[in-house]
């Protein structure tokens, strides 16, 4: 199933029930798939690798325009930026937690035969597309910068 299949039947039950947080964010997550499809060499289709990225691209905007309305003490658009999050995360994969994180990057360095911070950028190679979507880049090289120099 599609990640445009699975947003239609939360999408009208948000209009049914005149949900406006949840109905802003999944008309937005339906605009940017119709955007992604129609992007050169997109076929008018949107591959399932390039369905979660594009989700975290949205959290990420989301959580930058978040800190930038809280510095500016907007709590109204804050609010408003944590419900489409909360909605938009709905659709992307369960999170690590930061022991499972640590544990899966353990494995990672080990399998690589990492041992100091030169090496950062083979283990921040393999973990990228290993945990994809399932932990964000900043967590990931953080985490990964803390083994190696630890």
């Amino acid at each position: 199933m599609t990640l445009e299949q699975k947003i239609m039947e939360p999408l009208k039950d948000a209009m049914r029930s005149k949900n406006e947080a949840a109905l802003r964010a999944l008309r937005a997550i339906k605009a940017e798939i119709i955007k992604a499809k129609v992007e050169p060499g997109a076929n008018g289709e949107l591959s399932a690798d390039k369905e979660i990225p594009l989700l975290q691209r949205m959290v990420k905007q989301r959580r930058d325009a978040l800190e930038i309305y809280q510095q500016q003490g907007r709590a109204d658009l804050a609010q408003k930026e944590q419900e489409e999050i909360d909605v938009i995360t709905q659709f992307l994969p369960q999170q690590l937690s930061e022991a499972e994180l640590q544990a899966e990057l353990r494995a990672l360095i080990a399998e690589t035969g990492a041992s100091s911070a030169a090496d950062m950028g083979r283990v921040m190679g393999l973990a990228s597309k290993k945990l994809a979507g399932r932990a964000e880049g900043k967590a990931i090289s953080a985490a990964v910068k803390q083994l190696l120099a630890g």
